[in-house]
């Protein structure tokens, strides 16, 4: 009979914890927030043997003190949904900082396997662990494991199972021991609990409640006097006397001397455990951070790889995004063949797949965006360029820690406004958030491409390269006004560990490649979809329109004059006049079309907001995928191809017509600066509402709209002044 067991993954950030976690789940993922906070949360399904595993993976965090929101998710998953066996992912290349973690996880009380992870890495510094020996000191399994090379992970499953079993069968945790006075307070406290009935203060889980009473914490208090009234407070009561003694006995507070009593126990594991024999390697990481963490070279390289990463995505993207420009091309023709003239062919060809297909031939571009992303992360060079972008970062008040969420606005900002959430300060945090919609997210890669692609051709890669760099200027000098006016005060200071380069795993950078990528695809069933075809319904009705010149009677004109010339004319002159013929009528089909659209719903709508849109050189049309845009970034591009009419059409049918309506290279800048800076998709300004408030919210479209209006307005009329 098949068991089923869930695990729970901890550990330090940088540890390898998420390479762990792919390799254990795969595809078989899923990913939410925890009840209560934003914090993400991963879960994935494991089948091993015998046993149906629940992998759970918990915020990375240095400890379980409740001081920010990973924190209070990690532990109080461990606590309350108690699963049955916590595997601690640990940097063996740096045991010690990693220990302290561990040991609040063994104070716990619950089943644990440490998994000491980056063996090969510690193996490079010369760093000797004796497992066997750490494991007889901690009374639990230990396992040496390569995550980003799927080393040891078969064997930690293995050891996972047989301690769950193990504690089934009665075995227990051996308790941490700490300094006689600390030891004596905590024997105080845990007498008076174990004196009540509550069947959840088990035994081990007692000991826990008798610290965290004697470190004051808040969360545990209020619970403890809720659950055992009479005997919590006098725990309570016992624990602030305790407090109050070892004050008296240390001149320090009980967390201090216990955290001086758990870096001595850590201490005594490393002394009896590690042998260092780092002097007699090469540390490649250190040697890498002279060039790339230099304060000459560092930025320049910087830029250097950044801009690499857009020209590739333009580039190398072209050949995917030419194919399956190919394939909508084909359907559509075939389509527009087998299906008779009706409205629902119109709305299938005109608005379902010139919307939806005007936006899907950009998915290579936004899956190598996102690779190159996960390729940054997973190398470590994504704390690198926080590094170097702090005194960058000061001089909008903030610290190069606040720039790690906003890099990873390039992919999409509601995740990144979510991991502001690692920011200490809430000032730095608001700010951040208020700065983080300047980076230019993803959704808006395929307008950048149709536009630059269609006037600065094999320039566009680096076009696009200078609407992110001018982002992220405007992002600083934003966040610099900002802060002198609503987020006075002193500067934080910046704190950052910089993790070892790794080799990145193909499989890790495809998984994260694939995650983020999910987003995108689903708006195309969602969002895009439903946006499409309101734009064609908008666009197509009312149907009865009074056209101001008779387009079918000057058809029929130039037909009734072409075939008294093709009468009169040659074999060969014949040919020519059929394509003369063919279009004057083309273009008397034109002009009737724009005069449809102009005076449709949609039309007017765009006729009504021209006044706003004309000083920047943006057109009615553009001017109308602009305001769609609010609800997703994605949708400015799908209503230009359903606006522009180019269902029916193969090739670059969305280029073509934009050029074809009077769009100028200036005014496609001034679009793109726009769209750079507007006010950003609905589901970022919700984020926005849930993290901060609905006043910062509504603050950030009005803001972000007024920026990427005068910053349109400044660029186009500049343009137009310098043409003369």
């Amino acid at each position: 009979m098949r068991q089923t067991y869930t695990i729970a993954l901890a550990g330090n950030p940088n540890c390898g914890k998420t390479s762990i976690f792919n390799h254990l789940t795969g595809a078989r993922q899923k990913v939410g927030n925890w009840p209560g906070v934003t914090v993400e949360k991963k879960e994935g399904l494991l089948r091993h043997r015998d046993a149906d595993l629940r992998i759970v993976d918990l915020p990375g965090t240095y400890s379980l003190t409740p001081f920010s929101m990973e924190e209070i998710a990690a532990r109080d998953f461990v606590i309350n949904e108690a699963p049955d066996l916590v595997i601690n992912i640990i940097d063996a290349s740096n045991l010690e900082r990693s220990l302290f973690l561990a040991l609040q996880i063994l104070e716990l009380g619950r089943p644990a396997v440490f998994a000491l992870n980056m063996a090969d890495t510690a193996q490079a510094k010369g760093i000797r662990i004796d497992e066997k020996k750490l494991s007889d000191l901690l009374g639990l399994p230990v396992v040496f494991t390569v995550g980003n090379r799927n080393k040891g992970i078969g064997d930690l499953v293995d050891r996972a199972i047989e301690e769950i079993r193990a504690f089934e069968k009665g075995k227990k945790t051996r308790p941490i021991r700490y300094g006689k006075e600390v030891e004596d307070s905590i024997s105080r406290v845990l007498t008076i609990l174990d004196s009540d009935p509550d069947p959840e203060n088990i035994e081990a889980l007692s000991r826990w409640n008798a610290i965290k009473l004697l470190e004051d914490d808040r969360i545990v208090k209020e619970r403890i006097l809720v659950r055992m009234s009479g005997a919590g407070e006098e725990a309570v009561a016992e624990a602030k006397a305790c407090r109050k003694r070892i004050f008296d006995q240390f001149q320090d507070d009980f967390e201090i001397v216990l955290t001086e009593d758990r870096y001595g126990v850590i201490a005594g594991i490393v002394k009896e455990t590690v042998t260092n024999l780092a002097s007699r390697r090469i540390d490649m990481s250190r040697n890498i951070d002279l060039v790339l963490t230099d304060r000459f070279l560092g930025i320049p390289v910087f830029i250097f790889f950044i801009w690499a990463m857009f020209q590739l995505t333009f580039s190398l993207g072209a050949y995917p995004m030419g194919w399956i420009e190919s394939g909508v091309g084909f359907l559509s023709a075939r389509l527009d063949l087998m299906l008779e003239p009706s409205l629902f062919k119109s709305l299938l060809l005109d608005g379902i797949i010139a919307g939806i297909g005007s936006v899907i031939i950009f998915l290579p571009n936004i899956l190598i965006l996102f690779f190159c992303i996960a390729l940054f992360e997973d190398t470590g060079y994504m704390a690198r360029a926080a590094f170097l972008m702090d005194r960058v970062m000061h001089t909008s008040g903030l610290h190069g820690k606040s720039f790690i969420p906003m890099l990873m606005g390039f992919g999409c900002s509601v995740p990144a406004i979510m991991a502001t959430r690692t920011l200490e300060h809430e000032k730095d945090r608001i700010l951040t958030i208020l700065m983080t919609p300047f980076m230019s997210c993803s959704a808006r890669l395929p307008v950048y491409i149709v536009l630059a692609g269609s006037f600065f051709a094999h320039r566009a890669g680096t076009i696009i390269f200078c609407l992110y760099t001018a982002g992220i200027l405007i992002a600083i000098l934003s966040g610099r006004l900002l802060r002198s006016m609503f987020f006075k005060g002193e500067d934080a200071p910046f704190v950052m560990e910089l993790p070892p380069y790794r080799t990145p795993m193909l499989k890790s950078l495809l998984i994260h490649m694939w995650d983020r990528s999910k987003m995108f695809l689903r708006k195309m069933g969602g969002v895009i979809l439903i946006g499409s075809i309101i734009i064609w319904g908008l666009s197509n009705f009312p149907r009865n329109i009074s056209y101001s010149v008779d387009y079918q009677g000057q058809i029929k004109q130039v037909m009734e004059a072409a075939e008294t010339q093709m009468a009169a004319a040659e074999e060969k002159e014949q040919k020519i006049l059929k394509d003369q013929v063919s279009h004057k009528i083309m273009e008397i089909e034109n002009k009737r079309e724009q005069e449809r659209v102009a005076k449709s719903y949609i039309g007017r709508l765009g006729h009504a907001l021209e006044p706003l849109f004309q000083p920047i050189g943006i057109g009615w049309r553009a001017g109308v995928a602009l305001v769609t845009g609010f609800v997703a970034k994605e949708v400015v591009v799908s209503t230009m191809g359903v606006l522009y009419g180019v269902g029916e059409e193969n090739g670059k049918a969305l280029e073509s017509a934009l050029r074809k309506s009077g769009m100028t290279p200036l005014s496609a800048l001034s679009m793109m600066v726009f769209v750079l800076l507007y006010v950003p998709c609905f589901a970022t300004v919700m984020t926005i509402y849930r993290e901060a408030s609905a006043r910062w919210a509504l603050f950030n479209v009005i803001y972000t709209t007024m920026v990427a209006w005068a910053m349109s307005f400044l660029v186009y009329q500049t343009g137009c002044f310098l043409q003369g």
